[in-house]
């Protein structure tokens, strides 16, 4: 049977990438593993130099100012690594979920750092609107989709300051004029690879503003000098990263999966809107095309509904405890189909009680 991977991460990839890295595994060429070969090789030097260029081509920043880097730590890291490299005397942060209060009480550490806004009383169901961020600030920080709570923000403000987003649950999913943003950070396993390799786009102008000692693995100067090989990388989510962003090049880049994410999130949410079983969780205008969380009207409707969805082979459903019910990941890699299974099954359900 087929499986519907729904999982928010590490989620789905392209079968023909999981297919490539696996030949890799077993050999890269020459008889040797990708996972065995030097990372000062030829072979992996290319395929770094590749995936940092990928990443600039796709969102757009090729000949702009941006230094591309892998690093390892996940974007847990970087809300350390943006405070180290970044703030020198306060910043602002936008709260709009679990990721961004870990963000917030990382940066805490170093110095001052302002809430701008917070949907933290809603539980975080929408995404604030309205606010200002003070032209004295370091830098802006917010997170451009929130995987737990089904948000996304759909429009970024003009900041008078560095623009810093976590874009680990949508990156490379939607058009944006990236160059609104001065430092993009996102982990793999969402969107882009596998567990264990972290993409950072910088604005390389922003950095070396600070009067604190940075440790040199946290310094992105450092990274950039070291063209991403700082220190050992990790070979085996760099190689599958950049397979996947070639899987994205080859089939129309961001404009051409854009079209598709839309078409999969119009679905579920088009059901949710018309199945009275069901309640969406966030609110209409802000909800995420990467990540749909609802609830049953009816609780006592579970049981069915989870052995419904179970018989057809849909994996990862479960929503977080933050929020409870469900939730479906539509990362790049998953197709319309299995959208429409699920979909399905939520009909029948309907049809059934």
């Amino acid at each position: 049977m087929k499986i519907h991977n729904f999982s928010a991460g590490p989620s789905i990839l392209p079968q023909e990438v999981i297919e490539k890295a696996a030949e890799a595994v077993k050999d890269l060429g020459k008889g040797l593993s990708l996972i065995e070969i030097s990372h000062r090789s030829k072979e992996f030097v290319d395929i770094m130099e590749n995936a940092r260029a990928l990443a600039l081509e796709l969102l757009g920043l090729e000949g702009k100012g941006y230094k591309a880097l892998f690093l390892q730590g996940g974007a847990s890291t970087q809300f350390m690594m943006v405070a180290l490299n970044l703030l020198e005397k306060r910043a602002g942060y936008l709260n709009t979920g679990t990721w961004s209060e870990k963000a917030i009480k990382e940066a805490k550490i170093y110095d001052d750092i302002y809430e701008v806004a917070s949907s933290k009383s809603a539980n975080f169901n929408y995404i604030p609107k309205g606010y200002s961020i003070p032209e004295d600030y370091d830098y802006f920080h917010c997170t451009s989709n929130n995987t737990i709570f089904g948000t996304q923000i759909k429009e970024f403000p003009d900041s008078p300051v560095p623009v810093v987003c976590d874009m680990s649950s949508d990156i490379f999913s939607r058009q944006l004029d990236f160059t609104k943003f001065d430092l993009i950070y996102a982990g793999a396993q969402k969107n882009m690879g596998p567990a264990g390799v972290t993409l950072v786009v910088v604005r390389e102008d922003i950095l070396g503003k600070v009067s604190r000692k940075i440790p040199a693995i946290m310094d992105y100067k450092q990274h950039i000098d070291k063209s991403s090989m700082y220190n050992t990388p990790p070979v085996f989510a760099v190689y599958t990263s950049m397979l996947t962003m070639e899987w994205l090049k080859n089939m129309g880049g961001i404009p051409a999966i854009e079209e598709i994410n839309q078409k999969k999130a119009q679905l579920i949410y088009s059901e949710l809107d018309i199945n009275p079983l069901f309640k969406g969780f966030a609110v209409k205008e802000d909800r995420s095309m990467m990540n749909a969380t609802f609830t049953l009207s009816n609780e006592i409707l579970k049981e069915t509904f989870d052995s419904m969805w179970k018989e057809a082979g849909i994996s990862g459903l479960n929503g977080h405890r933050s929020v409870g019910g469900y939730r479906a990941s539509m990362y790049n890699a998953l197709p319309l189909d299995s959208v429409k299974v699920l979909v399905e099954v939520m009909s029948e359900l309907e049809r059934k009680a």
